[in-house]
């Protein structure tokens, strides 16, 4: 069951809506002691149904987790569709575009409000394992970046994460200085990979790529780092890697 209602984040889209969709495994009903952990993801309007999604495709997640009959709740929150709102909200840090030119990220001020004003809520209206172990962070292109920023600002938080497609070409430099200022317990556990075909979309990626993975390495992360034959940057792709990301996290 995936269930939907609106609410405003008025730090960044002021008093417009925004849906949020939560999946409850079909156990919720039939087992009324049973608590579950929970899994955040980014661009909520791309992860459970077409007819919602941006380009008519989505991460079909609902399908797959009724299939699996995995124990576990979604809550993903539709992105800021308002101009360059989804570019802000989902940046961490500013940085200077060729398209777009200069970003003012508000990365820090979304997962302030995901992690002090969102969890909180969902943690007191459905029957959560709030503790941190199961708690799990997850997202694709610059919501993959913010899945990384948030596995490493919010360790405390979140023990595990599944960054597909992650933009970390949009400032290398300033990712691993997040990634290396940030407190990681060894028992983190991320899940990071690539689209063969997206590999060089821009100049900066591989390399940043294969710098942040030896950093998170070096922090003694349990990483799983792939390129996926034939991948492309888009739900199709993302969707393949379902089942693998979930089994690298022990989902």
């Amino acid at each position: 069951m995936v269930k939907k209602w609106q609410v405003t984040i008025p730090k960044l889209s002021g008093t417009v809506p925004r849906r949020v969709y939560l999946y409850l495994p079909d156990s919720y009903k039939k087992e009324p002691e049973k608590r579950y952990p929970v899994m955040y993801m980014f661009d909520g309007h791309n992860v459970f149904f077409d007819s919602d999604a941006t380009y008519g495709k989505s991460w079909g997640m609902k399908k797959y987790m009724d299939k699996a009959r995995k124990e576990l709740i979604i809550v993903a929150v539709e992105c800021n569709h308002m101009g360059n709102g989804r570019i802000i909200e989902y940046s961490p840090m500013n940085y200077e575009n060729a398209t777009m030119g200069k970003i003012r990220g508000k990365g820090g001020v979304y997962m302030n409000w995901l992690v002090n004003t969102l969890k909180p809520e969902i943690d007191r209206e459905y029957r959560t394992l709030p503790d941190r172990k199961n708690t799990i962070i997850a997202g694709s292109s610059m919501g993959g970046l913010m899945a990384l920023y948030g596995a490493a600002v919010y360790n405390h938080v979140f023990q595990r994460a599944a960054c597909l497609s992650p933009s970390l070409w949009v400032a290398p430099g300033k990712v691993l200085e997040i990634v290396a200022r940030s407190h990681i317990r060894n028992d983190t556990c991320i899940y990071m990979d690539y689209g063969s075909e997206e590999m060089f979309n821009h100049a900066a990626n591989a390399e940043a790529l294969i710098s942040t993975s030896h950093l998170l390495l070096t922090k003694r992360v349990n990483l799983a780092f792939r390129i996926v034959p034939g991948g492309g940057h888009g739900e199709a792709s993302w969707e393949q890697q379902i089942p693998i990301f979930m089994e690298c996290l022990g989902v």
